[in-house]
Parts: C-alpha cells; structure tokens; sequence
C-alpha cells in the first residue's frame, strides 16, 4: 500500500519512520552528491587560495560518476567555481550549479539528511534539522540552516522538520536499522540542553527511520564538532566498520580511540550479531599555528563506484587506501591530498552530502 503525503513542509503530521521513510546508507546507490562551494576566509585563515586545487580534483572525480549540485551566492560565485572545475577538467555536464547562499562549506552538516521510501507516491523526502555551527561557535549560519527548505522546493519533496540541532556528520547509518552516534557531540548541553539521552534517541529513530542506536564516546583532538563519528568510525556495508586507532600510546587521541574500539567489539547490530571491525591509522599529528587539526583517514566519502579518501603527506597515507580498498573491492578507491583543507577542521565528508535515488 502506498503513502500520500499533501504537505510539502510535514509537520504536526506522522514522523517520517511511521511513514516508512528512512535514511540510506551512504554506500547505497546515489542520484547526487550536493556541495556548497567554500568561500569563507575564516574557515581557512590565510590559505583559503590554496584549497581550490583540491576541492576540485574532488568534483572532478565525483562528476565521472553521478551529478554534483552545488550551492553559490551568485554569478560571481559560480564562475569562479568553473575556472576552478575547468583547470582540472572535470565533466561539465555532470555539475548544476543552485543560486542558494550559505555561510559557509559544511554541506554535511548544513544539507538535508535525504530519506527514502519506495513504496510511497512521492519516494523520496528529506529531514530539515536546525543547525547552529556546531553550539553557536561560528556565527552566522542563517543562510546555511535555509539549504535544506531551499533543496526541498527545488526537488519538490516533502521536507520533515523535527525542530532541534541535528549535524550530518554525527551519525553514521548501515542502512538496516542501526545507526552510529557519539555521547560526546549528540549529548553536548550546546546542541539540545532540553533533551535526554532517551528523548534523543526517538528523534533518531522517528526521524531516520532506525530502531538500533549504538553510541560511543569522545571524538578527536582538534574536531571543533565535538566528536563528530565521521571522523571515528564509518560503515563500509551493513556488518563492517572501520574505525580508526591511534598507536602511538602517549598521543592525546590513544586512549579515547582505545575506548570507542573497545566498545565497538561489545556493540551488536540491529540482528542482534557483533560487528565486523577494521582498524584503519591515524596520521601523525598536523599542527598548524600550534593548533592540532582533527586529520582523520575516516573522513572519506562513498559515491557512486567511488571511495574518495583524504591524504595528508603522511606516511600512513598508502596503508590507509589500501585498507579502504580491500573494504571497498568493487569501488575505485583515491586519495586526494587534504593538508590544506583540513585547516578548515574538516575534510570530504564533511563537505559533501549524498542524495540517495
């Protein structure tokens, strides 16, 4: 039997899982990838000239396999963007450009989370959370809380709107049920102070579509996220995680990476069974102005045929795909140099936000 909804904008009205709705994994086949072009100074102080190279090459590779949307102030904006897209060759046709100003890169965090159901009139819909750049620190962010209502009009798709601070990066889906969050971002009294643990865990279930919520605890030295599990652990299909471990034992990150592995041998998945984990290294600290920078190999983005994996001049950049690539036998696997990107405390998932089929 199939599902009408009448409302573009659902509220008031049943949640998104009653409906049937839920959020795929990112491993699932794609209609798009949706960026928005990064434009912020203060995001890569002093070096952002130098991340346009890598951004591209990133467009580049992702345009060879599925259409990439990309949000821009303006004209200006856009033909600056195409200089860019042009020097690397990237395939043109493949790239749409959407007139919708943003505060800033972040399209994980700031984009819709994209939800599906098959067996409804209208079978593809998306979760507009509220997003405050990560508790308030770097205001404003009023154009970037709009994208998703922008995106919703422009598929003209229902558009659920929960109401509360919600980031893309902070949870992670296997698609059958179980999703992947951390107490030290979901829990921090500057995202929902007025929610419990249990009330927000119904907001994931009811709003994801899941009914399995694993949690684990601290994120990296240097995420400014508070922990977002981008950086810690992914799903590369429904039983397997990688997760990164930090070996050096007098690292800030040994032990609280030591915790989250520990904890993921004792978590079980929505059938009830242990999943398969994969240790992936971190690289070696990254200090930029003294500051350490959150360089994680997790933050990889799964597209279409596609495995695009930050590289940062490490030494354990070449361990790190190949680990990726035995998880991914069936997706080209590449590593796009990320030392400056990541001084913008972030890296391509971070930037890049999936549009299931």
């Amino acid at each position: 039997m199939k599902t009408e909804i009448d409302t573009r904008i659902v509220d008031g009205h049943a949640t998104p899982r009653e409906l049937g709705y839920s959020f795929p994994a990112e491993f699932a086949p794609h209609a798009a990838t949706w960026l928005s072009w990064p434009h912020k100074e203060a995001s890569w102080p002093g070096k952002i000239d130098t991340i346009y190279p890598s951004y591209a090459n990133f467009i580049k590779e992702l345009a060879a396999e599925e259409e990439v949307h990309i949000n821009v102030s303006d004209e200006k904006m856009k033909a600056f963007a195409l200089r860019h897209l042009e020097v690397v060759g990237a395939d043109l046709n493949k790239v749409f450009f959407h007139y919708f100003p943003t505060n800033d890169a972040w399209c994980r965090d700031h984009g819709p989370a994209f939800l599906t159901n098959p067996l409804s009139d209208q079978p593809k819909a998306l979760v507009k959370w509220n997003y405050n750049a990560w508790g308030g620190k770097y205001p404003p962010f009023d154009l970037d809380n709009k994208i998703p209502h922008h995106i919703a009009k422009l598929r003209d798709i229902p558009c659920f709107t929960p109401g509360i601070i919600m980031e893309g990066g902070s949870i992670e889906v296997n698609g059958n049920g179980t999703l992947l969050t951390t107490e030290a971002c979901l829990l921090n009294p500057n995202r929902n102070p007025h929610l419990s643990k249990s009330q927000i865990e119904r907001y994931l279930e009811d709003y994801y579509g899941v009914g399995n919520i694993l949690w684990l605890g601290d994120g990296i030295e240097g995420d400014d996220t508070d922990g977002h599990i981008d950086d810690l652990t992914r799903f590369v299909n429904g039983d397997t995680v990688v997760t990164v471990v930090e070996h050096n034992k007098k690292d800030v990150n040994y032990k609280p990476l030591q915790d989250n592995t520990k904890l993921l041998q004792k978590l079980r998945l929505e059938n009830g069974k242990q999943m398969n984990v994969v240790e992936l290294p971190m690289p070696a600290p990254i200090l930029y102005e003294d500051m350490r920078l959150p360089a994680s190999y997790a933050n990889f983005y799964i597209a279409n045929n596609l495995v695009v994996v930050p590289t940062f001049r490490d030494a354990n950049d070449d361990k790190a795909l190949e680990i990726i690539a035995s998880c991914f036998p069936d997706r080209k696997v590449t590593g796009i140099d990320s030392l400056d990107l990541i001084w913008g405390l972030g890296s391509f998932h971070c930037l890049s936000q999936q549009e299931p089929l």
